[in-house]
């Protein structure tokens, strides 16, 4: 999005709503009079205040409203096969390939397994990568995994609990059984699980740990992001919503 600043690099903060899609200039002058608008946490309701879109954290009815920076924030629904790296010295299909227009040069945020599929991030805003894929954030992170056998209530009370593993313990934020299958013990399950961590295939080690191995296993959401609607290898901006609520999340 290119924003038109001054010759000191501001810009009337109702102009900058207006323009970043929050609503009609006439509508987010009425916010800013309504005092629904903060700049740096400060109630702004002056019309014509100026600022700086670059740095200025601001929020409109408590909705952090993302600066204008020249960085790219993606979401991409990785298919199965894939490896979770920008290029592969074997050759084998990664995320790299399925970005090969992008101008930018893109690294990825976390990693899923290559026999895992789901919402991924990418960007070329370092900071932002480093803090999402750092556990002292706690992202919450969901996952449907389909498993062998029946899950019971125990199990899903076990994994509420807290699961220690060989390399620590592991928390389960929420957990629920999505649906069964036939077969009995022999049948399988597909349960849903919401964890921060990112550990090298922790959620089939965790199912494993329960004794339900995984079948599959799709990743469906990150913080406020979500894979619904996506088709596989589809690649999307994050809303200004997302961004908002993520950078929140990274305290940027």
């Amino acid at each position: 999005m290119t924003i038109e600043t001054d010759d000191e690099g501001l810009i009337r903060l109702q102009k900058l709503l207006a323009q970043s899609g929050v609503a009609s200039r006439r509508k987010c002058e009425e916010l800013m009079l309504d005092g629904l608008v903060t700049v740096d946490g400060e109630v702004v309701t002056r019309l014509g205040t100026k600022v700086d879109p670059r740095t200025a954290v601001i929020r409109v009815d408590g909705r952090r409203l993302p600066p204008i920076s020249p960085h790219v924030y993606l979401v991409l629904n990785k298919p199965l096969g894939v490896v979770s790296t920008m290029s592969d010295p074997e050759g084998r299909r990664n995320l790299g390939d399925l970005v090969a227009d992008r101008p930018e040069r893109l690294f990825h945020v976390g990693r899923l397994d290559t026999d895992t599929s789901g919402l991924i991030l990418l960007t070329n805003d370092g900071d932002f990568a480093h803090r999402m894929a750092h556990p002292s954030f706690e992202v919450d992170k969901t996952y449907v995994a389909e498993v062998d056998g029946q899950v019971s209530r125990e199990t899903l009370a076990e994994l509420r609990d807290g699961v220690t593993l060989d390399d620590g313990p592991v928390t389960v934020r929420a957990v629920k059984v999505v649906e069964k299958g036939a077969g009995g013990a022999t049948g399988r399950t597909i349960v849903e699980l919401v964890i921060h961590e990112g550990r090298n295939r922790i959620v089939r080690r965790l199912l494993q740990h329960v004794g339900h191995p995984v079948r599959r296993l799709t990743r469906t959401k990150i913080g406020p992001v979500e894979l619904r609607g996506m088709r596989n290898g589809e690649l999307r901006d994050l809303t200004r919503e997302e961004l908002g609520a993520l950078l929140d999340r990274a305290q940027l």
